[in-house]
C-alpha cells in the first residue's frame, strides 16, 4: 500500500512539474541532506518501479510528504547514496 501512495506521489508531482524540468520519460530529483542546497539529478522514471529507488521515495515521504518545494523530487540522502544507488539501476 505504501508502494501505491509513494507513486501516486510522485505522479501528482511529476503532472504538474516534470515537463518544464525534465523531457518525457525522465524526472527531476533533487539529492542532498542540507536543506538549503541540493543537486539536481535528471533520471528516468523506470528507477520508481525499482525497490531500492522506492527506499529513497519512502525516506523522502517521510521526511517531506509529497508538497515538493522544488517542483521535483527531494530525496534527502547524501548524494553518493543516491549515485550508489542509481547506478545499480542502470541498463536495467
Amino acid at each position: 500500500m505504501a508502494l501505491v501512495r509513494g507513486l501516486l506521489g510522485a505522479k501528482k508531482i511529476l503532472s504538474r512539474s516534470v515537463t518544464t524540468i525534465a523531457p518525457k520519460g525522465f524526472l527531476a530529483v533533487y539529492v542532498g541532506e542540507d536543506k538549503v542546497q541540493k543537486k539536481k539529478y535528471i533520471v528516468p522514471v523506470s528507477y520508481l518501479n525499482h525497490p531500492s529507488f522506492q527506499a529513497l521515495l519512502t525516506k523522502s515521504e517521510e521526511e517531506f510528504g509529497f508538497d515538493h518545494p522544488m517542483g521535483g523530487l527531494t530525496i534527502p540522502c547524501p548524494e553518493d547514496t543516491f549515485i550508489t544507488v542509481t547506478s545499480g539501476l542502470k541498463g536495467r
